[in-house]
């Protein structure tokens, strides 16, 4: 609390102009009261949800259409149209300037991502529980849709390490891959086909906030979690396992791969897996190292990927214990429509796996296409972005593919490759088919310890100590979110993770809604800017005027009566040293400028906090009051209760207007 000034210098601050009068003040007050009271009723709710849905689909659509002409009408709904086509496919836009520099580009980008992708996605596949082809095919079609309706130039679509471990650690607790393939794989496509929905619900009714549910620490912690279980479910594929637990905590596969090594393993398989793993890895390391050479860690994983297959096909070491691929199903993504199940026992079960899916792979993505489009200096929209992740994973899921997502590895490589355009997509798609229909019996002999040498390389950009020390510093209760994730995926079950990340973020936020803090305000010396008292040891304080900041966003049931009972003990402080340097209060002022919104009860906080202030002699006023606000208040008679002249545009006006009061209260005393 800062201390008084002498009594000529605390006149030059609190006073008000000495050529504004009481009378004055009073009849300007009143006016400015008329303007707050007198505002028209805010949109109502549906109102807001109609508008928001145009201005997805429609966002050059006008207002007023009913006030043109028949011949402005009709052109205003042609222009709506082509808004619509090109909000929906966002290549009718950059398409007009697209030149062959840029085609050149994007063919490079497109042939070194696809020497990534093809790799990766039977080795995710394998991770999805899935034959190998299944990870093939989910690289043809979602990128294929995306390049249409994506508005993100980098972004590499595909399937993905994490989302691959979702689908496999929840969907094999309904449906056993290995004894029931079949039912196993049309649970995959209808949890895709869910997941898509919801991906495109979310984008065309603006409900981009509930991928935020998994806050950016959250996420921090699922993806190390996630990346931690993934590498250990690589000890089946580098060991040469047979039989391997179904479990993803880190305890059962610890044990199941301990208790495997005392019986029948192939060290080949481990020799042969670890021996490509130093090579990527190194490969790794000198494409960090050196920029130009970009390229030697995106090709890596297909060169690793032929010199094992041709190890193998010439020593015969798949008959001395190297487990290899062996048949890849190739040709073109055969239709999986009718194997979709929206009938029997488990629809809301693939329903409830489709939506989480749906939510991890949209943070995934929307956080890699963000950071590489501010690289490049351009915005995209997340309401688009999921609608056009939701149709490729519908069209997807009808073409035999399982839930795809933006790679942040093969972004990177899409990235330092230099594409231009989503082009790089379709070129690494033409590349993935074109291997489907001429290259797969050559991938017979392709050992199963490579593929897992491969996620294991990728695995390293998953995890990210440096952001999770940043958390620690910056927000302790983001950092419990993060660790929560992190040890729920790696101690119990990648649910557990995502609940407990979800559980703790709502829990903070009710922490921070149900006590919000308030603050006590004083003029800043020479200004007209009122600040926190703690923030500001200047400022000071009106004599006579108490001000208040109540800082919270809703004022509502669950915080209004700690408002209330906050208010109260500030202003009725029993301190003596702080009620002497405060002087006498005769006004209490309401700042409620972050007060966004209120529901009945509280209203009623204030009613009851207005009755046990006048009980105590005290008078009341508010300002800064917002739109919703102001207009609930006046449906309550809140605003009769208090009298209509105590309500105020700012706290400086109310400074001017209650100080006045109580001044001159104190000269009549």
């Amino acid at each position: 609390m800062a201390s008084l000034p002498d009594t000529e210098s605390l006149k030059s601050e609190a006073e008000p102009p000495p050529e504004m009068s009481i009378e004055n003040a009073s009849h300007h007050q009143a006016e400015r009261a008329e303007w707050v009271l007198g505002s028209p009723d805010p949109p109502s709710l549906w109102h807001d949800l109609l508008v928001s849905i145009r201005e997805t689909l429609l966002p050059n659509n006008s207002n007023d259409d009913t006030k043109r002409s028949p011949m402005a009408q009709k052109q205003a709904l042609c222009r709506g149209a082509a808004s619509l086509f090109q909000g929906l496919f966002p290549t009718l836009c950059w398409g007009k300037s697209y030149c062959v520099s840029k085609f050149k580009s994007d063919l490079m980008a497109g042939l070194t991502l696809a020497s990534l992708c093809i790799p990766q996605s039977i080795g995710y596949a394998n991770l999805a529980k899935l034959d190998p082809q299944y990870g093939l095919y989910t690289s043809v079609v979602p990128p294929l849709v995306y390049a249409l309706m994506g508005s993100s130039r980098e972004i590499a679509i595909g399937p993905v390490a994490v989302v691959s471990l979702l689908l496999s650690s929840m969907i094999q607790n309904v449906q056993d891959p290995l004894t029931e393939p079949g039912a196993y794989r049309r649970l995959v496509f209808t949890a895709t086909f869910f997941a898509g929905t919801f991906q495109a619900l979310f984008g065309l009714l603006r409900l981009g906030f509930l991928v935020d549910f998994l806050s950016h620490a959250a996420i921090v912690g699922f993806m190390a979690g996630a990346a931690i279980i993934i590498g250990l479910q690589q000890l089946k594929g580098l060991l040469g396992i047979s039989h391997f637990t179904t479990k993803t905590d880190a305890v059962s596969v610890l044990e199941s791969a301990f208790r495997s090594i005392h019986h029948q393993w192939y060290p080949l398989n481990f020799v042969l897996g670890c021996s490509f793993l130093i090579f990527l890895l190194i490969a790794r390391f000198i494409g960090r190292r050196k920029k130009k050479l970009f390229w030697f860690p995106a090709i890596a994983p297909l060169v690793s990927v032929v010199l094992s297959t041709l190890i193998v096909f010439l020593t015969n070491a798949d008959k001395h214990g190297v487990k290899v691929v062996k048949h890849i199903k190739g040709g073109l993504n055969p239709s999986s429509a009718h194997e979709l199940q929206f009938g029997g026992p488990h629809v809301g079960q693939s329903a409830k796996i489709g939506l989480i899916c749906a939510v991890v792979a949209l943070a995934e993505a929307i956080a890699v296409g963000r950071s590489f489009a501010s690289i490049k200096g351009y915005q995209i929209d997340g309401n688009k972005e999921m609608v056009a992740m939701g149709f490729m994973n519908i069209a997807g899921s009808l073409t035999s593919c399982y839930v795809a997502t933006g790679s942040f590895s093969r972004t990177a490589v899409n990235f330092s490759a230099g594409c231009q355009t989503v082009v790089s997509n379709i070129v690494m798609a033409m590349a993935v088919l074109l291997s489907l229909l001429l290259f797969t019996k050559l991938l017979y002999y392709t050992p199963i310890a490579i593929l897992a040498s491969i996620i294991l390389s990728a695995l390293p950009g998953l995890i990210d100590v440096n952001e999770a020390l940043r958390i620690w510093r910056v927000d302790k209760l983001d950092f419990l979110a993060c660790i929560g994730a992190f040890l729920g995926v790696l101690f119990g079950t990648v649910e557990i993770g995502l609940l407990a990340a979800v559980a703790i973020s709502f829990g903070k936020i009710i922490f921070l809604s149900i006590r919000p803090g308030t603050e006590l305000l004083g003029r800043l010396p020479r200004t007209d800017i009122f600040g926190d008292i703690r923030q500001y040891p200047m400022a000071i304080e009106t004599p006579g005027v108490f001000l208040i900041r109540i800082n919270s966003g809703l004022m509502c049931f669950a915080n209004a009566n700690y408002i209330r009972e906050r208010i109260m003990r500030s202003v009725t402080e029993e301190d003596d040293a702080k009620r002497t340097e405060r002087r006498k209060i005769q006004v209490v002022v309401l700042d409620m400028s972050n007060v966004m919104n209120i529901d009945t009860s509280g209203i009623t906080a204030l009613e009851e906090l207005h009755k046990k202030l006048v009980s105590i002699g005290l008078e009341v006023g508010i300002a800064n009051i917002r739109w919703p606000v102001i207009h609930k208040l006046k449906l309550a008679n809140f605003l009769d209760r208090i009298g209509r002249e105590r309500v105020f545009l700012s706290v400086g006006e109310a400074v001017e207007y209650s100080w006045g009061l109580s001044h001159s209260s104190l000269e009549s005393n």
